[in-house]
């Protein structure tokens, strides 16, 4: 089998990046011979692939591989345009990767601890010398004891829920095709239609979500006043699951005592643009009840290696004919 890895970057640059060419030296090492892969800027019409590794293909590279079995994405997500120009091709199974779950998920818990114990304002304070809330009034909560909905319960959610059943939370978990009354061991499961019930009742709310025309605002204005006031939110899915504005109110007024968040609204669009760009077009920044982080719970040292041993496995389980893990649905978007 012949796998193709497209260059330029999916990113748009010129060329294989330094990124480009460490991340094909991981893969070829975590392959072997019943793999041939191929890194090619291009390929004449009528090349024999079998599957292509790109993100976002695009309709010239698709023509040029009339073999075409299986479009590996090498990152986790699906992006918009590959959705919409993959739907329909029912000759085609569409992967992608769920290699940075556990860190994603460790940001999750690490957001919503440092939020529920103020850890940024409490440090900032203490590097000036200034100890005075040590005897101030207690500001933070304790979560054990607390109730813990998370909404999406993949492969990062169900790491993010089993965090928050180990610091003493009750937990339940939003997830598209359940049921009333499900549960998955101690985790009680919930469908989506039933966030209005759940969402008042919670201490905090993790949201894992992909993206998607069904999930946008998935926590609207409606959703955000159904929170009592003590409740945190985190998200580490996609900024505009969270109405922004309702957000931004809730926190500024104090009708949600605070959030993690490492997703957002606006993001810089050029290189030039990367060290002067606030993250939405309300003063987040300017909330001590907020902790920011840049869109890097999927980044850790140890990402790239770990991509590419989950790249190799499904491209090893399609060279052996067996089922391929990670089968993205493109109709749900996820």
């Amino acid at each position: 089998m012949s796998y193709v890895a497209w260059l330029p970057s999916d990113d748009g640059s010129e060329g294989a990046s330094e990124e480009d060419a460490a991340f094909h030296g991981h893969l070829r090492r975590a392959l072997d011979d019943r793999v041939e892969l191929l890194v090619a800027a291009s390929l004449p019409p009528g090349a024999r692939v079998d599957a292509l590794v790109r993100g976002v293909p695009s309709d010239e590279q698709l023509a040029a591989c009339p073999a075409l079995r299986h479009v590996f994405i090498p990152y986790a997500g699906l992006p918009g345009a590959t959705r919409l120009r993959l739907q329909g091709r029912e000759d085609l199974s569409v992967h992608n990767l769920h290699h940075n779950a556990a860190s994603t998920a460790e940001l999750a818990l690490a957001l919503l601890l440092a939020a529920a114990k103020l850890i940024v304002p409490h440090d900032q304070e203490l590097r000036g010398g200034d100890w005075r809330r040590r005897w101030a009034e207690p500001e933070t909560r304790t979560l054990a004891g607390g109730h813990a909905v998370v909404l999406g319960y993949g492969a990062i959610g169900q790491r993010v829920a089993h965090s928050c059943r180990s610091l003493g939370m009750r937990v339940t978990a939003v997830r598209r095709h359940a049921a009333e009354g499900d549960r998955h061991g101690p985790v009680e499961l919930a469908p989506p239609a039933a966030l209005s019930r759940i969402l008042p009742d919670a201490d905090a709310v993790i949201v894992c979500l992909p993206l998607t025309q069904a999930t946008t605002n998935i926590l609207d204005a409606v959703a955000v006043r159904s929170l009592k006031p003590s409740a945190y939110v985190v998200n580490v899915g996609r900024g505009p699951l969270i109405e922004e504005q309702a957000l931004y109110e809730a926190l500024a007024e104090g009708r949600l005592a605070g959030a993690g968040l490492d997703v957002w609204y606006e993001y810089p669009k050029a290189e030039a643009e990367r060290a002067a760009t606030l993250p939405s077009a309300f003063p987040f920044h300017e909330l001590e009840n907020v902790v920011l982080s840049p869109h890097r719970a999927g980044l850790t040292h140890q990402n790239e290696p770990a991509r590419a041993r989950a790249l190799a496995r499904l491209l090893l389980a399609a060279a052996d004919g067996a089922e391929i893990p990670n089968r993205v649905d493109l109709d749900a978007g996820y």
